[in-house]
């Protein structure tokens, strides 16, 4: 990560004053292009958070009459990016080529593949609409902020360590191991837990990889890269139909975990941590349920 900050702060110095003016200089600190305050005073107190996986301007309105019936909200946490956060997107993907890297796949086809995926993320989300839930918060005056990739990297670094200790032998193993989470035995009541997309229960799930981070789904020419590599199964949140359809040709297993409560996993492991620094009282909404483990 600090070579990526080392990258980013040589890429600034080198441009000329026009951009300059433009650059996200948030950037140079912060090296999730996916994670930022979107609205609100970064000094300001927070004692009572609401959170939830998606906010958009319907849940801006609940926190303002939350605030109206006696129970102020001092910042609102969004999981899923908005604003500057999701125009930004597709650049926290360049985490996804770092960790082939780390997996055995040479430096040059691990960039070469992101960025083609990359691109294709920019370009669809170029022409959205990314400023409404931040409007919203900026009128109502409620300070928000959305925090992704560091959420997803806690809940794959927690699921990774789990799957190389445990060994799980096969598939059916997998989704046992993941059932012993409280975010999975909820999602499973609620017809969105793990599932096998790709394989049989009883099939023999070698080494598995927990791939859940990065900004969103990387490229579909990777698949057949990870197979020669020794991945006998992916662990994902979720999967495109597009995607689907390319791992099936590959000699590879796929369980997905489930979106919302993998998502609900990071935040849960998130709020720990900020806890162990201070009280907080938390409101859920939006898909998230609070889960303690301190």
């Amino acid at each position: 990560m600090a070579g990526y900050l080392r990258d980013v702060r040589s890429r600034y110095r080198k441009l000329g004053r026009r951009d300059k003016k433009f650059f996200d200089k948030e950037s140079l600190t912060n090296p999730y292009a996916d994670t930022r305050i979107l609205n609100g005073d970064r000094r300001r107190d927070v004692r009572r958070v609401m959170i939830g996986i998606d906010i958009e301007t319907g849940e801006m309105l609940l926190a303002d009459r939350l605030g109206r019936n006696g129970r102020p909200v001092d910042l609102v946490i969004a999981h899923h990016p908005e604003g500057v956060a999701l125009a930004g997107l597709s650049e926290v993907m360049g985490l996804q080529a770092e960790h082939l890297q780390i997996l055995g796949m040479a430096r040059e086809p691990a960039q070469e593949l992101m960025k083609q995926r990359m691109d294709e993320v920019a370009r669809r989300l170029h022409s959205g609409n990314h400023s409404r839930t931040v409007d919203a918060a900026r009128l109502l005056g409620i300070p928000l902020l959305c925090c992704h990739t560091p959420s997803d990297n806690l809940v794959t670094q927690y699921l990774q360590r789990r799957m190389d200790r445990r060994k799980p032998g096969t598939l059916e193993d997998v989704v046992d191991l993941l059932l012993e989470e409280p975010e999975y035995q909820d999602a499973m009541k609620d017809k969105a837990g793990p599932v096998i997309l790709s394989g049989k229960a009883r099939d023999k799930a070698g080494r598995v990889l927990v791939d859940m981070t990065g900004g969103t789904e990387g490229s579909q020419e990777i698949f057949g890269r990870l197979s020669q590599m020794g991945i006998g199964t992916l662990l994902g949140m979720h999967l495109s139909e597009t995607h689907f359809e390319k791992v099936k040709k590959e000699f590879m297993h796929v369980v997905i975990a489930g979106h919302i409560a993998s998502d609900n996993l990071g935040l849960n492991m998130l709020l720990d941590k900020l806890e162990r620094r201070g009280k907080l009282e938390i409101i859920t909404c939006s898909g998230f349920r609070r889960v303690r483990r301190i």
